[in-house]
């Protein structure tokens, strides 16, 4: 896909870190008064890329990374980051959040919405949330995915309660490694990164006050398959390179697309992309492969996720402004 992708989705990688980690130090140092940076290593892609450029702003002495997992997330992406950080040879803490989850209500209160749904569901069945109807053009909705010890699946649209409980309930678990984040950059006087790419900004995948929290956001004006090209300019891993990226939030394995976006990402970034430059959908239809309702559904689809996103990227509401509040300017420069 990467060959079939417009030129302003070609970058030029060696010139793009340069001015990445040199707008970070401009940003944590200059800007947020920070020694050095945190960085949660998910065993993704977009953390993994992150961890390398904070390593050449800064080198690897004034970086701290996390690794959080918990008894759901996958042991292999807990051991990608692990390597990552040792690659570049970053100062690391793994640190299990299962117990702070299991003290929060976390597990039970997701599955006691389960329950609803699918009353036998018991201690060691799997689960997943995933979207409907999009990679199709037709309208959303959501179903639950549930499989059983011995390897039965079953599946059932999920009501809307049952799904807001569920969501929530997940929701704990990027909030406490925020928490967990805060903690060490708070102790060390370091900055938190955030490692959200486009795509995610743009159309709200992240928590709010969980991983979208963040003093700076290195990668966010970058589209997911120009992330993956910075990754291996860098010289990650081939495991990380060519990931599909999945959402690790879930005891079964979800893909990104399976859960929120309506399309693959490398779909998603044209898509993306063609929308912002005011590509007609019947334009875009052939470069994705699909029909052109499915293109103009799409379409549909990002602006309804930004005004959803609106809610996620806003500040604190004050009944009324107050002169002088001191403020940060850390966007990129076009």
């Amino acid at each position: 896909m990467d060959r079939e992708l417009p030129a302003p989705l070609s970058i030029d990688c060696p010139r793009e870190v340069e001015r990445i980690a040199s707008r970070l130090l401009k940003i944590v140092v200059d800007d947020l008064r920070r020694r050095g940076v945190v960085v949660a290593l998910s065993g993704g892609v977009d953390s993994s890329v992150c961890a390398a450029l904070v390593c050449k702003a800064f080198g690897p002495a004034r970086v701290l990374a996390l690794l959080l997992p918990e008894k759901e997330s996958s042991s292999q992406n807990t051991e990608r980051g692990r390597r990552v950080a040792e690659q570049f040879g970053i100062p690391y803490i793994v640190q299990d959040i299962t117990p702070v989850l299991e003290a929060i209500g976390c597990y039970a209160i997701r599955d006691q919405a389960i329950r609803a749904v699918f009353p036998e569901y018991g201690n060691n069945w799997k689960n997943k949330v995933v979207i409907s109807g999009g990679m199709e053009g037709r309208v959303h909705f959501f179903k639950l995915v549930v499989q059983a010890p011995d390897g039965r699946v079953v599946e059932h649209r999920l009501p809307h309660r049952e799904y807001l409980q569920i969501v929530a309930a997940q929701n704990f678990k990027q909030r406490v490694r925020k928490t967990v984040e805060y903690f060490h950059a708070d102790r060390l006087h370091y900055a938190v990164l955030g490692t959200p790419n486009r795509l995610e900004y743009d159309q709200g995948f992240f928590v709010k006050n969980g991983d979208g929290s963040a003093d700076v956001k290195p990668i966010a004006h970058l589209y997911k398959t120009q992330v993956y090209s910075l990754a291996r300019h860098l010289g990650l891993p081939e495991e990380i390179c060519s990931s599909k990226p999945t959402t690790d939030t879930y005891s079964l394995e979800q893909g990104q697309d399976e859960f929120y976006f309506a399309l693959p990402y490398e779909k998603m970034d044209l898509a993306l992309w063609a929308h912002d430059h005011s590509m007609p959908a019947k334009d875009l239809a052939p470069l994705l492969d699909i029909s052109e309702e499915h293109a103009a559904f799409v379409y549909n689809d990002i602006r309804s996720k930004r005004m959803a996103a609106r809610y996620l990227h806003a500040k604190p509401c004050l009944v009324e402004e107050l002169d002088g509040t001191p403020g940060v300017a850390s966007r990129f420069p076009e």
